[in-house]
């Protein structure tokens, strides 16, 4: 690929795909996939996936890839392992001048690590030069039309692409659907929504009034700033850590248990199963050795979005932020200041643009209980795409996605999409 769209012929990158060839004779052509972040391995995920979509390789090659800074395809990792760890006794709800003092030298240096390792590719990994990558990639696979599943971040670069290319759009699926007229702070107030409303679900689940669930939580974590927990390690599970810990298992309902289980523990002092589900948020493995999708995607986000909250901005919106959700609405909320603070590249814009006129419909599935991509999100994406363009499906269920999470229907509808061609009544519902 061009390192940069504005010089076709100058500088180029490579790119890590893999393909499964489909297995029947009536092939439609390439399926292309990405699975979120920004910053999500295309290239790890893939074999991961191939059971959920078996249906859809009997016509269709499966293809992925690592999008341009993430993985194999020149993958940014923007600090070592000894200073992730470090990083992690860091407060991201900074109360006192000195611990705000520390959370934003830390994100300034986190800044300045990913220039460091990535060079002149920091001002080419936007959303739309993915976007442009994805058309070359449509070419040399030799696809008239781009056939796509995106999932999350997936549904914004999938938006992006209508919008470049809308004479170029095959069957588009957008599952997990990011708001795109949600800017940064709109982005983040909308997850924090999302996550307490999973948080409010969980403990329907189990037996528990959300208000004072919830209000128990915050105590803990309260608690956890001041007197971090034991996990019988090293290492002790701080405040922000829990949050993190928390917010996995609401991913999905199959995880719920494990929540349970993890909040019983640190309520009796043992902070090791909430650490140990942090550490899988986080990709820490058990050598110490921590991944860098997290990387690739602060390089990718904060070359997308151009607003930097400052720390006085932010402070204003705290109370906003801790209305919507006393577990996660200061971290959030802080999030906005800290994400992108002293970024080393400018940021290219407010909100992305997805209007795609005169493209074929865009099948654009919502699930009601998302936690990181809320409902309300999949309704705006299929207005922005336009009139007879977006579609929308809902899925009254739980957790992040639709397909392939339990419901015959939504999987019927979107099979018979892809596989048919069939376009569901924008509004259909699958309970």
């Amino acid at each position: 690929m061009p390192l940069d769209w504005a010089k076709p012929a100058g500088k180029t990158i490579g790119l890590a795909l893999i393909r499964a060839k489909a297995r029947g004779g009536d092939r439609i052509g390439s399926l292309l996939f990405n699975f979120g972040g920004p910053g999500g391995s295309g290239v790890s995920m893939m074999p991961l996936y191939g059971a959920t979509v078996s249906a859809l390789r009997e016509q269709y090659d499966l293809v992925s890839w690592d999008p341009r800074g993430v993985g194999g395809s020149e993958g940014v990792r923007c600090r070592s392992d000894k200073d992730i760890e470090s990083a992690e006794s860091i407060d991201a709800t900074p109360d006192t001048a000195a611990e705000e003092a520390v959370y934003f030298q830390d994100a300034t240096a986190f800044g300045k690590g990913c220039q460091r390792a990535a060079g002149e590719l920091m001002a080419h990994v936007s959303t739309t030069d993915t976007a442009r990558d994805m058309d070359l990639m449509r070419q040399v696979l030799g696809d008239r039309k781009m056939h796509y599943f995106g999932i999350s971040y997936g549904t914004e670069l999938g938006g992006v692409y209508a919008h470049l290319f809308p004479k170029n759009v095959g069957r588009l699926i957008l599952d997990a659907v990011v708001d795109p007229s949600a800017d940064t702070i709109g982005h983040a107030e909308n997850q924090t929504r999302g996550f307490q409303r999973a948080l409010d679900d969980y403990l329907k689940s189990t037996g528990q009034d959300p208000e004072q669930g919830t209000r128990k939580i915050a105590t803990l974590l309260k608690d956890l700033d001041a007197n971090p927990l034991p996990t019988g390690t090293s290492r002790k599970l701080t405040q922000t850590l829990a949050v993190t810990g928390i917010v996995l298992p609401l991913y999905s309902k199959a995880s719920w248990p494990t929540l349970t289980s993890a909040l019983k523990a640190a309520e009796d002092g043992d902070g090791s199963e909430l650490l140990t589900l942090a550490d899988d948020y986080n990709e820490r493995d058990t050598s110490g050795h921590y991944g860098t999708t997290t990387h690739s995607q602060r390089v990718i986000s904060c070359l997308d979005d151009k607003q930097r909250p400052t720390a006085a901005e932010t402070k204003k919106l705290l109370p906003r932020f801790e209305k919507l959700s006393p577990v996660f609405g200061a971290f959030l909320g802080w999030d906005t200041a800290g994400w992108c603070h002293d970024w080393p590249v400018a940021g290219q814009g407010d909100t992305p643009e997805v209007s795609a006129p005169g493209a074929a419909p865009v099948l654009v599935v919502g699930n009601t209980g998302d936690p990181a991509t809320p409902y309300e999100g999949a309704r705006k994406m299929a207005d922005e795409l336009g009139k007879d363009v977006g579609v929308v499906l809902t899925w009254k269920g739980e957790g992040h996605g639709a397909y392939g999470s339990g419901s015959d229907c939504v999987d019927a509808t979107v099979n018979a999409y892809l596989l048919k061609g069939t376009v569901p009544k924008d509004g259909k519902v699958c309970s």
